[in-house]
């Protein structure tokens, strides 16, 4: 079942780079693993995936001990301040930023383990009350902020769009999202750096490539619904 759903997502990225006339090459999939057991991400690491994303740290550790260290670890849910210093070392990086609090913590323990973190900022463009992230507005006071601290790398920006039936309703956030690193482009902060674009996940990550996508977050698509029990 993992070989086909891998197929079937590669098919739909290629088709969705053809549409937006982009390479495919632009486009990285995060198979997104959380509650998932180490078996099936060994199965999806032995069919070429390199870059996985957890949300939660704990299980996001417990893996990275039990699989092979050539593997691109992502940090996806929301981060507690508590929990940074047990995966910055250990992750590619954290897509969920979303304050300056956070950010100093991170700071902080790179330092601690004389690491650079890089890091996108969270945008919550729909601005969803269930929802973590900065306003579209916050986000670039955010950034001048913490483009100063030198373990810090700020690499572009994420946004979890709201869960529709019909893809195209996220098309204008993910527009948005695009929109907003290119105005921060404009500003060349030192340090930052607005390239990465993690937005789209299985039920929209198509439109999300049409917009600019640059790392797309697919997990039911490749390992199929979630077990919350575990």
């Amino acid at each position: 079942m993992l070989v086909e759903n891998l197929l079937e997502v590669e098919k739909r990225i290629q088709e969705a780079c053809k549409r937006a006339n982009r390479n495919r090459d632009e486009v990285t999939l995060i198979a997104v693993s959380k509650t998932k057991p180490v078996s099936m991400l060994q199965e999806v690491y032995d069919e070429g995936i390199r870059c996985f994303g957890e949300n939660k740290v704990q299980e996001l550790t417990d893996k990275y001990d039990q699989l092979p260290n050539d593997i691109e670890w992502h940090m996806i849910g929301h981060l507690q301040r508590n929990k940074v210093k047990y995966i910055v070392d250990k992750v590619a990086l954290i897509h969920s930023v979303d304050s300056v609090r956070l950010a100093e913590t991170i700071e902080q323990e790179a330092a601690k383990r004389d690491v650079i973190a890089n890091i996108l900022i969270e945008v919550n463009v729909a601005e969803e009350d269930s929802k973590f992230g900065l306003k579209v507005d916050e986000v670039l006071p955010m950034i001048e902020e913490i483009s100063k601290f030198p373990h810090i790398r700020i690499q572009g920006l994420m946004t979890i769009a709201p869960y529709v039936e019909n893809p195209e309703e996220n098309r204008s956030i993910f527009a948005s999202l695009q929109k907003l690193s290119v105005d921060i482009a404009e500003k060349n902060i030192d340090n930052v750096s607005v390239k990465v674009l993690s937005m789209g996940m299985t039920n929209d990550y198509e439109v999300a490539i049409e917009e600019g996508a640059t790392m797309v977050r697919v997990g039911t698509g490749i390992f199929g619904e979630r077990n919350y029990n575990v």
